[in-house]
């Protein structure tokens, strides 16, 4: 069946309009003047309204219709239940109904107008029986003599009974007059003028409601257009804005049921914005998949089916010698979605990071140096001694609350290796990129080669970063002893001796990360010792009389022991050497003892040098005289952290001249 069209389904409105254009009221025309002027009917109160109805109520219908309508009900009642006792037999005493003034008002509404007709037709036949029956004296006269009576003169004892009325007129024509004939159109009265001017104020209401619809829908017909031709431009600069970024645009399939036979249209008619990495998994791919949007709206909006709103965190938990724990976090800034563009960097954000996330949940579970849990959104790695390295995906409008135990150096650390991940992960694009091509242009099979890992690199740099404050933790210890001695001291510590750009350059080339450092510490201007370390946990000491590799923090512990206790004998051998010249003494070290000793005029004095285990310098004095029983005497013992502001080489200088004096 044919749809009607829409013209057909307009509905006109037979409501009374009350209302203009702006809003006011409309006043309700009484009556109007032959020269056009409206008569408004006057508003009237409501109270006196309501008393004028109620005056025509007892003035139409009786001072007593309260008491009639009371009293009818009541007959109304009677005769209900005598209907209902005996409805057989009817009553012939039954009293009629008296007619209420409007059912008498409607009688004489529908009998009046019969009665105009009815006495407009009477007029009608007695006119016409007039000029038939009427003479005119005056042309009989002329024309006839006049024995010739007409018919209305002639009496009716002369007219025969027996002649027929039409013998007699044609006997004696009558001469009926033009002028005497009369036409007479019966009409029906005009209604109320009231009513009429209603009629006509309803009549051009409903025209102009159908007016008024017609206009409002052409009108939105027009801004619908309008609209769809604007947001049809704007879909298009929107399009080259984001080609001209160069963000990808591809051809977006045909929508279902579409026409895909010989000689159909499959050319696109949308295309779709693909902002993914050209090397990533074909899943991710998918993921990185928008498409405009639409809906018309103020800010340009894309649509991303697939997208999961899921950013990656990475944090550090690092627990202190004391038991207590300290953590940071990687900072990240939400990017405000007012723009296309801004809408594709932070979508493409949230799909190369939780390609980077399954990346690092494969690599997780063979880690050779660290152990790992792993959940959905969560992996926990025991990266270094003390060192917890977490990676979470998290929403992407999640705050991070403040914690008075973050460091701004671990949040450091973890926004170092948020980027250094974004590297790793290029590079791994960059080698499956590679392996494609080789495999295009060589027709042999490619020697199989390991893809570089993204996980274990970041494992290493923790684990070096560890180890180098360790080492730094034991050499300045040393260093904090010497200075409480008063043994002037230099150190010289770089952790990471490469720039960002070798370190770059060797992350491409060898696919691997090598970080290398040194150690340069200068005891009293005279001994130094160096030491280098490199990526994760090598260790090496440089003397002067030899290469130590080091592997363990016990043996640099000790070796550092040895040094400074060598350099602080040799420098008690020169004070004493120094103070002993006029006596002709002799000074020197004895290795397989550990102490410096001074001979001279029959006395010996021994000084020895050690550590506490809170990292003080202990150093012992004693004597031998010749004649003595005892073959050492002990005189004092000087600690770093006991006589604080009071140097070493001056108590050994003190207790040199007392050794001199005393003998």
């Amino acid at each position: 069946m044919a749809q009607e069209p829409e013209w057909k389904k307009l509905k006109l409105s037979l409501e009374r309009p009350y209302k203009d254009e702006q809003g006011q009221p409309i006043p309700v025309v009484l009556d109007i003047t032959p020269e056009g002027q409206q008569i408004y009917e006057p508003q009237k109160d409501l109270t006196t309204v309501i008393g004028e109805n109620l005056h025509r109520i007892f003035s139409e219908r009786g001072h007593d219709f309260f008491d009639k309508r009371i009293d009818d009900r009541k007959h109304e009642l009677r005769l209900a239940t005598q209907e209902g006792g005996d409805a057989s037999e009817p009553t012939e005493n039954s009293t009629t109904n008296a007619m209420t003034p409007e059912e008498l008002f409607q009688l004489r509404m529908k009998i009046i107008p019969q009665l105009h007709v009815a006495l407009g037709e009477m007029s009608q036949a007695r006119d016409l029986l007039s000029v038939l029956l009427a003479t005119d004296s005056t042309s009989r006269s002329t024309s006839q003599p006049s024995t010739q009576l007409s018919l209305s003169q002639m009496p009716l004892s002369q007219l025969s009974l027996s002649q027929p009325l039409s013998q007699s007129l044609s006997q004696a024509p009558p001469d009926i007059p033009t002028s005497s004939l009369t036409a007479t159109t019966v009409a029906k009265p005009p209604a109320i003028q009231s009513v009429q001017t209603f009629n006509t104020q309803l009549a051009i209401g409903s025209k102009d409601t159908a007016l008024r619809h017609a206009v409002s829908l052409f009108k939105s017909a027009a801004q619908g257009m309008e609209k769809s031709r604007i947001q049809s431009e704007k879909y298009w600069v929107d399009a080259l804005k984001m080609r001209r970024n160069n963000w990808g645009l591809v051809p977006a399939p045909l929508p279902p049921g579409s026409s895909t036979g010989k000689g159909a249209d499959r050319t696109a008619k949308d295309f779709l914005v693909s902002f993914g990495l050209e090397e990533s998994p074909v899943m991710f791919k998918r993921r990185a998949v928008g498409r405009m949007s639409t809906i018309d709206t103020d800010i340009p909006h894309l649509e991303f089916p697939l997208r999961q709103n899921m950013r990656l965190q990475v944090s550090l938990v690092c627990t202190n010698p004391d038991g207590s724990q300290v953590s940071g976090r990687s900072d990240y800034t939400r990017i405000v979605e007012n723009t296309t563009e801004k809408s594709l960097r932070a979508a493409q954000t949230e799909v190369v990071e939780q390609e980077i996330f399954s990346i690092l949940i494969r690599e997780a579970s063979n880690l050779p140096t660290a152990s790992a849990r792993v959940s959905e959104r969560l992996i926990v790695i025991e990266a270094a001694q003390a060192t917890e390295l977490q990676f979470e995906l998290v929403a992407s409008d999640y705050v991070p609350q403040d914690s008075s135990s973050k460091y701004e150096s671990l949040q450091a650390s973890c926004d170092l290796i948020y980027a250094f991940l974004h590297l790793l992960l290029l590079r791994a694009h960059g080698y499956a990129k590679s392996q494609r091509l080789r495999r295009t242009v060589s027709a042999g099979p490619s020697q199989a080669s390991t893809p570089p890992l993204t996980l274990q690199p970041i494992i290493d740099m923790l684990q070096y970063q560890v180890f180098c404050q360790r080492v730094q933790a034991e050499i300045s210890r040393m260093v904090r002893a010497l200075s409480d001695a008063g043994i002037h001291t230099k150190l010289y510590f770089n952790a990471v001796g490469e720039s960002g750009e070798e370190l770059i350059r060797e992350l491409q080339l060898q696919g691997t990360l090598r970080l290398s450092g040194e150690c340069l510490l200068r005891i009293e201007h005279r001994r130094s010792l160096r030491f280098t370390f490199s990526s994760p946990s090598t260790l090496t000491a440089n003397l002067s009389q030899a290469t130590l590799p080091i592997t363990s923090i016990p043996q640099l512990v000790q070796l550092l022991a040895d040094e400074v206790e060598s350099c602080l004998l040799q420098r008690i051998c020169e004070i004493g050497a120094a103070l002993c010249e006029h006596v002709h003494g002799t000074w020197f070290v004895d290795s397989l003892s550990g102490r410096a000793v001074g001979r001279w005029e029959g006395n010996v004095l021994n000084f020895r040098i050690s550590f506490t285990n809170s990292g003080a310098i202990l150093c012992s004095a004693s004597r031998m005289e010749r004649g003595d029983q005892h073959p050492d005497t002990h005189l004092d013992i000087y600690s770093s952290d006991r006589v604080p502001g009071v140097s070493l080489l001056h108590w050994i200088q003190k207790m040199i001249e007392n050794a001199m004096t005393s003998a």
